[in-house]
Parts: structure tokens; C-alpha cells; sequence
């Protein structure tokens, strides 16, 4: 069964421990400049505070609920989508959507097209712009971890349940719960935005006021070209022999050379 991770956003405290444990399962390098900073910053940036090195954020909003003023602590990162754009844009499989979930990267594979840069919907892949063999990078899910029925570094240190690990359809079905009992927005986002991602959030306060794309469409985007991609061969045949018919056509009164 495919994994997934329930966020609850009001639970979220900001303590950044998700972070650090992304980083050190990873390996990731630290950066001294992304490290001044706090979630209220990282919210203000176009990029959500995502970087090659840093493959999930968390981002600090100023919001109002019935009139009172409240801050709301979201984690960013690959959502893991169920029919990745990514992986469909990417032509030498170096981006591969895994049965028990995550959606991994490759960088011996890659060609450095970023074709699924421009494809994911959420804009989340980054690039190393800065290297000689640049790749693009992003949260993987831990799939060594998943793979072995452990939960994800990040969900794994969560002081407060924020952020829970479990089989996707069992924590969809426990947000509408939640839902339901804390009188929270009624949507989970994530069951059916880009025909769903493995990452599933739940919300007091509107999504939209925390820089979720609310217009993602519910289909798959690869549904979209999916038909149109399976009718290759037979254009691709009948053009070959529209251009061999009219070869023969514009050749059969010309004079052998001698």
C-alpha cells in the first residue's frame, strides 16, 4: 500500500526539528545564510525557502482567524505526487515514482533538461546552478527508510504529531476525521490536487492565505497528454509514408543518371 504523510497544520510549532533531521538522514550541507533566517522570512521568499541543500522548509505566516491574529507554521516539500508530472516530463528516467510512494531522483541518469522542473506544479525542484555537474534536487521521502516499513527522518522527531506517517488512505480517511472534530476547513489538500500526492495537509485557516496553489487542477497533468502521446507511432508512421508516397511521386519521370 502506498505511503503518505498526514500534515496538521495548527499542530505545527515551528521548531524546525523536521529540518534538521531532513538534513542530517540526507547528508545535506548546511548553509551559515539559510540559517539566519526564520520561517516568517523563508515565507516572504518566491521560492518557499527551498534550495538544493535544503529540501524542506518551514514557513511562518501572519494570518487572521475571527478577527483574532494567529501564526501558522507550515512544512514545504516534494509532495509526492500519485501520477508525477515530473516523472512523465523526464525522458531518461532519472525521476522514477516508487510503488511504496516517494518520488526518487537520479542524478547518473540525468541529462540536466529540467523538463521536470517546468513540469511540477507545485515548483518545487531546484537546481545546482552553482556546480560544474549540477543536478536537480528535492525531498525523496527517505525510500530507503519506507522501503524497510520505517517512517520518514522528519516525521519521525516530531515533538507535537504535526507531521504523521502511515499508508495513504488510512491518513486521508484520519483527516476528514480531524476535520470533522476540530471544525477545520473542509478540504484535505492533497487528495486530489495533480490527482493526488502522498503528502496530505489539513488546515484551520484558508490554504490559500499560506501560498498553497489552490488552482492545481484535481487531474493528473500526464492524463492530459496521455492519449495524444499514445497516437505517436501510428502519426509517426503515416508521416513516414505520406513523405515516401510523395518521394516516389515528384521521381518517377526523372531520367537515371548516367
Amino acid at each position: 500500500m502506498s505511503k503518505g504523510v498526514l500534515v496538521d497544520i495548527p499542530k505545527c510549532i515551528g521548531c524546525e526539528s523536521c529540518s534538521v533531521a531532513c538534513k542530517l538522514w540526507n547528508e545535506l550541507e548546511w548553509d551559515p545564510q539559510e540559517k539566519t533566517k526564520t520561517p516568517t522570512d523563508r515565507a516572504k521568499e518566491p521560492n518557499n525557502g527551498l534550495w538544493p541543500e535544503e529540501w524542506t522548509s518551514i514557513n511562518r505566516y501572519a494570518l487572521k482567524k475571527n478577527g483574532t491574529a494567529v501564526g501558522r507554521y507550515v512544512k514545504t516539500q516534494c509532495m509526492h505526487c500519485e501520477d508525477p508530472a515530473c516523472v512523465s516530463a523526464c525522458f531518461s528516467k532519472a525521476i522514477q515514482k516508487l510503488p511504496q510512494g516517494p518520488v526518487i531522483y537520479d542524478q547518473k541518469l540525468c541529462v540536466g533538461c529540467r523538463y521536470c522542473m517546468m513540469a511540477c506544479p507545485f515548483d518545487i525542484l531546484r537546481y545546482e546552478w552553482k556546480k560544474s555537474i549540477p543536478g536537480v534536487r528535492k525531498c525523496q521521502m527517505c525510500p530507503t527508510r519506507v522501503a524497510n516499513n520505517q517512517e520518514t527522518a522528519c516525521t519521525s522527531v516530531c515533538p507535537t504529531g504535526a507531521i504523521t506517517f502511515g499508508d495513504r488512505d488510512e491518513l486521508l480517511a484520519e483527516a476528514k476525521k480531524r476535520i470533522r472534530s476540530n471544525g477545520y476547513v473542509d478540504r484535505v489538500f492533497g487528495e486530489k490536487e495533480a490527482g493526488g500526492t502522498s503528502w496530505l495537509y489539513i488546515s484551520d485557516t484558508p490554504f490559500e492565505q499560506m501560498k498553497f496553489r489552490t488552482d492545481v487542477t484535481t487531474k493528473s497533468l500526464p492524463s492530459y497528454t496521455e492519449g495524444y502521446m499514445k497516437m505517436t507511432p501510428f502519426i509517426g508512421g503515416a508521416w513516414a509514408t505520406i513523405l515516401a508516397g510523395l518521394y516516389v511521386f515528384n521521381n518517377k519521370n526523372k531520367e537515371p543518371l548516367e
